[in-house]
């Protein structure tokens, strides 16, 4: 099976602690940025913060309608926070990289999933690439906005 990557990074102008704070808060803050209509449900099923926390999403994107299950990891906490839907064999990781001696954060939003075979696995990497960036861009200018007020 192939695989498909896809990124985006911003420098946001709030400390690494803060940022980290918002992601790995799936009551409240990590809620709260990610952008509409994309992302129509986020329900914690069991934890909350971080490491632990089991979720249920719902996507929306090109008029599919996306159902995901994800464990949320803490391989490097307060750096390195990764959601993963062992059954959709979709990995997410959000790093947060200290700038300009902390005052600054470099985040990167990156995911690896699973593309179906033949024709509809070429299609998807020819079209989810370019539209998870777009969402991903979002969810970062959605962050900075949302640090700048909290």
């Amino acid at each position: 099976m192939s695989q498909i990557h896809v990124e985006a990074s911003a420098v946001i102008n709030a400390r690494p602690e803060k940022i980290y704070g918002i992601l790995s808060d799936y009551r409240v803050g990590h809620p709260a940025i990610l952008p509409k209509p994309y992302f129509t449900e986020l329900t914690v099923e069991e934890g909350g913060q971080g490491a632990g926390t089991v979720m249920r999403v719902r996507m929306k994107v090109m008029g599919v309608e996306v159902a995901y299950h994800l464990v949320v990891s803490e391989p490097e906490p307060g750096r390195v926070l990764v959601e993963t839907d062992e059954a959709a064999g979709v990995v997410t990781t959000f790093t947060v990289e200290p700038l300009n001696g902390g005052q600054q954060s470099r985040v990167t939003i990156a995911t690896d999933m699973r593309a179906s075979p033949g024709l509809r696995g070429f299609m998807e990497k020819l079209m989810n690439p370019p539209v998870t960036r777009r969402i991903y861009r979002q969810e970062l200018e959605n962050l900075a906005e949302y640090v700048g007020r909290s």
